[in-house]
């Protein structure tokens, strides 16, 4: 059986584009416990290993595929917003800049893994400060990293170079190339 470690509930959507076969069980892994000596680009795939090994200890009769997402903005890591002064925050600074989206993804099953992580460029508008503050109170981007869902219909986002769907936050389309075993696509 497959298990996707992941609460995510856009995960849980996309891999359903994959296959329709698994379930879910979210991994108990508290991320902040990571080596701060790991390197901000190679923090989504260390964070993705983490938590398929955790729930792989746990299954290891079964195949296991976990994934993690961060945002880049010059290079320091924008999380998650705690509140709605902490998102506009976020906004006023990615507005009119790129930012690189890193999703890590981490398969596992018996004698197998698979580990790699999809960067897509991100090119914001440029907005004003009602904008940002009217998306936040329409969106409430509190579960994304960055403060922003691409498939909002917002225009906050000018262009993208990469994969949509690794924006949202798990690349399916590299997740096919490089685990066919997974189902038949169905995009």
């Amino acid at each position: 059986m497959l298990i996707l470690a992941s609460s995510s509930p856009r995960r849980q959507e996309l891999l359903k584009k994959i296959t329709k076969d698994f379930i879910i069980i979210v991994p108990s892994v508290d991320e902040r416990l990571l080596d701060s000596s790991i390197k901000a680009k190679d923090m989504a795939l260390e964070e993705s290993r983490i938590k398929a090994y955790e729930v792989f200890s746990k299954h290891p009769d079964d195949e296991v595929l976990a994934s993690d997402t961060i945002v880049l903005l010059n290079g320091k890591i924008l999380g998650k917003p705690i509140d709605e002064e902490d998102a506009i925050r976020m906004l006023k600074e990615e507005q009119g800049k790129k930012q690189i989206v890193l999703s890590g993804y981490t398969y596992l099953s018996k004698g197998k893994e698979v580990s790699r992580s999809v960067s897509t460029a991100v090119y914001f508008n440029k907005l004003s400060d009602e904008q940002i503050i009217d998306y936040v109170k329409k969106y409430q981007p509190f579960g994304k990293a960055g403060a922003y869902g691409i498939q909002d219909e917002a225009g906050l986002i000018d262009h993208i170079e990469g994969s949509y769907y690794n924006v949202m936050g798990f690349p399916i389309e590299d997740i096919k190339k490089h685990l066919p075993q997974l189902g038949k696509m169905l995009l």
